[in-house]
């Protein structure tokens, strides 16, 4: 499963209200975020459909990004019934991301 792509006016309508949401927040430019991803499709295909995984492009979705207060990329935000719970700034190892979905799911 891949990352799925959303912006402004589709975030709040892909957030999950049941169950665990991972959102990446980046840009195409940034160093970090292309390491990020293919270790955010790895979690996608072993978790399936225990989790949903969004992607938003902060160029191209100021409000969202503004609204959710990332300031430094990537910034992964977990929500958890719809809510966000847990927010990771900066590339981490695997481990950590896989601990933060166990916690939820």
């Amino acid at each position: 499963m891949n990352l799925l792509m959303v912006n402004d006016s589709t975030f709040q309508g892909s957030i999950r209200q049941q169950g665990v949401t991972m959102v990446d927040f980046g840009a195409p430019w940034c160093p970090p975020c292309k390491v990020l991803k293919p270790l955010l499709d790895e979690l996608g295909s072993e978790y399936g459909e225990k989790i949903a995984l969004l992607e938003v492009n902060c160029d191209e979705s100021p409000a969202t990004a503004s609204d959710y207060g990332i300031m430094s990329m990537p910034t992964v935000l977990v929500f958890n019934n719809g809510e966000p719970v847990e927010k990771l700034i900066g590339l981490r190892p695997k481990a950590v991301y896989e601990n933060l979905i166990a916690k939820y799911i």
